[in-house]
Order: C-alpha cells, then structure tokens, then sequence
C-alpha cells in the first residue's frame, strides 16, 4: 500500500515554509490578472464599437473573445513557473546529500515520488483556483457557459501535471536546480512550439511533430472541447514521466 503522506506533508511544508510557493503564486496571479484585465479591457472596448455598428455585433462571442483566451494565457503561465516548482524537488536532496538519507526510509519509490509530485500539484492549483475569482467576476456581469469554463480547468489541471512530471523527471537527473529549471522550461517550450514546424516536413513526420506539441493538445479544452485523444495524450505524458523518473530513482538506489 501506497504511504505518500509523510513526503507530501513534507514537500507542502518546505515549498509554504520558504518563499518559492509566495514567489511562483504571486507572478502567477499577477500575470494572469494581467492577461485577464487586457482581454476583458479589449472586450469591452470592441462591444462599445459594436453599439455603434450592429453589424460587428455577430461576431462577438464572450466565449471566443475572453474565456480561451484566458485559459491559454494561463497555459503560458503555467509553462513559466512549474519549472520554479519542481527544480528543487530532487536537485536539492541529491546536492544536501539529504537523497541517501530518504532512501533509508521504509518507503518505496514510488511513495517518495508521488509524495513530491502531489506537493507540487498543490502548489499549481492553488493559484489556479484564485482564478475562479476572474470567472464569478465575468458572470456576474454576463452569462458565460459553464462547459467551456470546465473545459478549460479540465485541460489545465491536466496539462500542468503533464509539465509537473517532465519537472520531476528533469530534477532527478541533477544537482543543480538551476540546470533543472533551465532544461525543463527548455524542453517544455520546445514541446509547446514543435508542432510549427509541421508545415516544413512531409505528412508523416509533420503529423508526428503535431501531436506531440503541448498546445495542440491545449487548444481543444481552451476552446471549451474535451477529446478524450487529449485526455489520453496528457495522462500518457504524465505516466511516462513519473514512470522514467521512478526508473532513475531505482538506478539511484542500486548505485548508491
């Protein structure tokens, strides 16, 4: 049986106990109350434009025009700070030599691993659900469909564990949490922006480079659409980096 408590307790504490949780929160809804203020700001603008010429009126839609919006600006966001979240989670235990010192507890693995990776999703959600604030904002104001609101925390929550992963992953292979942050805001834009290059390559390698780009996978929830591809694609991506993560911990164990 699984017993991630003490880790994650542990992990919640040191991420709330120092300033990184203060610090990645903070920027976090700053930039997406940021990101919101201009959309809705842009919004109210071209509906004041639309009052004067009623035929610009049919094209306005507060879905299209504000909620995908904000839900992709977060998904930036997103991609900017978890790397801050997962740099130290096993870069710093492995430079403080504190690393041989968890191996000795009676836990497997997989309780330190998970116990990291859900400390570290606490922290992502947190500012997350600050955000719900801007949603009771705009429906106070106008009626907004709640599918495409659900939609898009759907793909949140699922894309920033996907990033989580890929962080704790990138973390366990060095001391440095730096590096650690370097590569994996490195290789998590690179994952974002492949699929670009799909329009240069031939059909089979450009749909290949497509779906394995992160925002391609994004735009549906942000949209308001949930595809159960997208849902695999994001729970598959986040398997396989805690499955690689848990192989180099084993490695770690045996090598001593």
């Amino acid at each position: 049986m699984l017993n991630i408590t003490p880790i994650f307790k542990k992990e919640v504490g040191s991420y709330f106990l120092s300033p990184v949780a203060y610090v990645v929160i903070t920027i976090f809804l700053v930039l997406s109350g940021y990101f919101f203020y201009s959309s809705v700001a842009y919004y109210s603008l071209v509906s004041m434009q639309a009052i004067q010429n009623p035929y610009m009126v049919s094209g306005l839609n507060l879905t299209e025009s504000l909620i995908s919006p904000f839900f992709a600006n977060i998904g930036i966001i997103a991609m900017l700070i978890i790397p801050m979240l997962t740099m130290r989670l096993f870069a710093e235990e492995k430079k403080s030599g504190t690393i041989e010192l968890l191996f000795t507890y009676p836990l497997k693995d997989l309780d330190i691993l998970l116990g990291k990776f859900f400390a570290a999703t606490v922290v992502y959600l947190t500012p997350i659900a600050v955000t719900l604030v801007y949603i009771i904002f705009i429906r106070s104001m106008a009626e907004l469909p709640v599918g495409p609101i659900l939609a898009g925390y759907l793909g949140l929550i699922l894309m920033g564990e996907a990033f989580i992963a890929l962080g704790i992953l990138i973390s366990s292979t060095t001391e440095n949490q730096i590096v650690a942050a370097i590569i994996t805001f490195g290789l998590l834009l690179l994952l974002w922006v492949i699929g670009w290059a799909a329009s240069f390559t031939g059909p089979l390698f450009g749909k290949i480079l497509t779906e394995i780009s992160l925002i391609k996978h994004f735009q549906n929830f942000s949209k308001g659409v949930i595809d159960i591809k997208d849902v695999i694609f994001y729970l598959a991506f986040t398997f396989y980096g805690l499955f690689l993560t848990s192989r180099v911990l084993e490695s770690k164990r045996w090598r001593g």
